[in-house]
């Protein structure tokens, strides 16, 4: 009870942390109870995209939420947008209208939200940021309330141990809970970001530069999954060629790595690159 009394007067003070990028609007008059709710859960764009939908939608499983696919019938609509294309972030925008026209309560995540988070369209409502999934439960939550919650800030993990130099994480952690779109197929994402600054592309302003995953969790990750019947991976990024530059690898190295514990049975897909950075690893990546 404490707790919930010391959260709420935190919540009150209405304030915007600029480093951390995390807002928060309050209305203590709205009633809440944790996991007795439905979410429906819509995801645009790329497999890294559907990952972390997945992602999400297992965690807030976990915490006792209903995952439903009938959007009539939810309390909350996560609506996890894509921003490559026009179409993709018109729908989004759409599904924003129809969920206010339902007096549904919505949490918006993905690039759009990310790259332009200013937007007039969803101000006052709640976002979580693409490297923010593993917090989904707690904006839901807040969202239940009737509360407004803005989680935009980058993962920092520590360059060496035992300093305080840190460099942008791959994201949040691969052990987490998910729902499988597909139950036989696992989405492993090796890094975020990218390397270039293309003038027409506004993934960049969403996911950023680059931040590797070790490749102790992704071979983790791979272990796991193997284990739980998964018969297909795909190992995606923004752009898988540029893998283990930030932490001293590479994407190589990744997939000998992931070799010597992959099963005959299951198949290892690489997707989206850039050929500038692949071409480099052509050699060592076919065999």
């Amino acid at each position: 009870v404490s707790f919930h009394i010391k959260q709420l007067n935190q919540l009150k003070k209405l304030r915007l942390n600029q480093k951390k990028q995390i807002k928060i609007e309050t209305d203590p008059n709205q009633p809440f109870l944790p996991g007795q709710a439905s979410i429906y859960v819509k995801t645009w764009g790329c497999s890294h995209n559907i990952s972390d939908g997945e992602y999400m939608a297992g965690l807030l499983a976990k915490q006792g939420y209903q995952i439903t696919e009938d959007m009539t019938e939810a309390d909350v609509w996560l609506l996890n947008s894509c921003t490559v294309k026009n179409p993709s972030q018109d729908v989004f925008v759409n599904h924003i209208k129809d969920a206010k026209s339902q007096n549904k309560k919505v949490v918006l995540a993905g690039c759009v939200t990310q790259a332009d988070s200013k937007n007039s369209q969803w101000k006052g409502m709640s976002v979580v940021g693409v490297q923010q999934i593993d917090r989904v439960v707690e904006v839901v939550e807040e969202t239940l309330k009737g509360n407004s919650v803005v989680i935009l800030d980058q993962k920092k993990v520590a360059t060496e141990e035992g300093t305080k130099k840190k460099r942008k994480a791959g994201g949040a952690e691969l052990n987490l809970p998910k729902i499988r779109k597909n139950q036989f197929v696992e989405i492993i994402p090796i890094n975020t970001g990218c390397l270039n600054q293309c003038t027409y592309c506004k993934t960049k302003f969403a996911r950023g530069d680059l931040g590797s995953y070790p490749i102790e969790d992704i071979v983790e990750r791979v272990k796991t999954v193997i284990n739980e019947g998964v018969v297909e991976i795909w190992l995606t990024s923004e752009d898988t060629g540029t893998y283990g530059r930030d932490i001293g690898t590479d994407l190589p190295t990744l997939l000998w790595s992931i070799l010597k514990v992959l099963p005959d049975h299951v198949m290892l897909r690489l997707g989206m690159t850039n050929p500038p950075y692949i071409l480099e690893h052509l050699t060592q990546s076919t065999w």
